[in-house]
């Protein structure tokens, strides 16, 4: 995996922690947006991504990388917590979004579910997009043209949406991870996004599902 933060001690205190694991294994490290699309050069499974850098933000970084290694998984770490955060990081195809003030092994079982394909997708932040989403969608120009889904693709994002973890869905559906898998791609693909979380925003924005409830 892959870490960029501009914060030398945090940045050197996660690779020392995370190289611990005996699963995860630490490929390269960067401290700005140029180092980091220097070292994402080569595929990388995993990105903890840094939002605020010293020459522009983690967003930049990430739709690099997503556009060069559509498979890669990344995650936003960033002290901001603000809903336009969340969302330009969904929109540059973030996988999921964590706050420096979770715990260690908070930041380590999500690298570790991000590695496994798991499904990222926290209920407050769905909730988030789902209000914001409210907020803006008169103001949304159409949208481009996409292929349907079909009915089973529909059940698989309303789950996405009501934030269901992988095992959660595969339950509920009746299917491997492999076959979810299979139609979180098929999805993505046909709704022309490149993460779950911006599956979600998708579907809200242009009501292919109802919204989650706030509890």
């Amino acid at each position: 995996m892959l870490l960029v933060d501009d914060h030398r001690l945090v940045l050197e205190s996660l690779a020392r922690v995370l190289d611990e694991e005996p699963d995860i294994n630490i490929v390269g490290t960067a401290t700005t947006v140029a180092e980091a699309k220097d070292v994402a050069r080569e595929p990388v499974d995993v990105v903890l991504m840094d939002y605020r850098l010293p020459d522009g933000t983690g967003v930049e970084a990430t739709r690099t990388i997503k556009a060069r290694w559509p498979g890669s998984r990344i995650i936003m770490l960033t002290a901001v917590d603000d809903d336009e955060t969340v969302l330009e990081s969904i929109q540059a195809g973030a996988d999921g979004y964590l706050t420096k003030d979770k715990a260690i092994d908070d930041v380590v079982a999500t690298v570790r579910a991000a590695n496994a394909g798991a499904t990222l997708l926290p209920r407050d932040v769905i909730v988030t997009i789902a209000k914001r989403v409210a907020e803006s969608r008169d103001r949304q120009a159409e949208r481009t043209p996409v292929e349907a889904l079909t009915p089973r693709e529909l059940e698989v994002l309303k789950a996405l949406v009501e934030g269901l973890s992988t095992p959660d869905i595969c339950e509920r559906l009746v299917i491997t991870p492999n076959t979810l898998r299979t139609h979180v791609q098929n999805i993505m693909g046909k709704l022309h996004v490149h993460s779950k979380l911006e599956a979600v925003s998708f579907a809200l924005r242009y009501k292919l599902v109802e919204p989650p409830r706030a509890e």
